[in-house]
């Protein structure tokens, strides 16, 4: 489905229905240097049971056209001209990594927008390493080699990816090589220079649901615990033996909590 959102062509994957904006709608976020692939199964499953899905390539990544946004902030005020495109007054958000803190700023600065939360791989602070920064500034192959590389558990490095025939790490490794020069470092960027995580946390008023990878070494559990019990009501789900890719690692259980808290019939 492609949109216009402040004068810029953007696609949103719908998850093989057409888009009704009369049904509840959930909104899903990707996180650095990715597009709306990384939810295939989730927004597949939501489209089938009573969900209009926007699985949104954020702007310039994947088919959205633009240049990517250089802050959280600016993402989440983008997500909400996103819905007026859509002709959406309320949905829900799940969003991965960056995706999460787009999500939770989201849902900090328009609550009356934001139905309900799930926030994928998320912690208060993303520092970046600067060698890292600098990398990915430059386009330098490293910086997507050390993202993918620390960014999956041993399901991505062993083996055993729940869907038959998928790699998780090398399918992630071009994922990434195909998002355009320059992105990987705003993304990373926008993530380094964000820190109002804990005060927009205090600032959301609807249903959150964390859901953490056991081993993750980029938003450790602890880390996203931490974050959680700071919006009232939340409710946390680690999944052991998974990293930081939760949704790619751990398909089936991230559609499950999905199903739990998102499906409408």
């Amino acid at each position: 489905m492609d949109l216009t959102v402040n004068g810029q062509s953007v696609y949103a994957h719908t998850g093989g229905r057409p888009f009704d904006p009369l049904l509840p709608a959930i909104v899903l976020i990707h996180g650095a240097g990715m597009d709306h692939t990384v939810w295939s199964l989730q927004s597949r499953y939501l489209a089938h049971h009573g969900r209009s899905v926007l699985a949104v390539d954020l702007p310039g990544h994947g088919r959205s056209a633009g240049a990517p946004l250089p802050s959280i902030e600016e993402l989440a005020d983008w997500i909400v001209a996103l819905l007026d495109a859509a002709g959406v007054a309320k949905a829900a958000l799940a969003g991965h990594s960056m995706g999460a803190l787009v999500a939770l700023e989201t849902a900090a600065r328009h609550g009356d927008r934001v139905e309900s939360l799930a926030l994928l791989g998320v912690a208060e602070t993303m520092p970046v390493h600067p060698d890292l920064l600098a990398a990915a500034a430059l386009n330098d192959p490293s910086a997507i080699e050390l993202v993918i590389g620390w960014g999956h558990g041993p399901r991505g490095h062993v083996g055993g990816a729940a869907a038959p025939g998928l790699s998780l790490v090398p399918g992630g490794r071009r994922l990434m090589q195909r998002a355009r020069p320059g992105v990987l470092g705003v993304d990373l960027g926008a993530c380094n220079a964000y820190v109002r995580g804990g005060e927009a946390a205090a600032a959301v008023s609807c249903p959150a649901l964390f859901l953490l990878g056991g081993v993750d070494r980029m938003t450790p559990a602890k880390s996203g615990k931490m974050l959680a019990a700071k919006v009232s009501g939340s409710e946390v789900i680690q999944l052991s033996g998974i990293g930081h890719m939760v949704m790619t690692e751990a398909p089936n259980a991230t559609t499950d909590a999905f199903a739990t808290r998102f499906s409408a019939r």
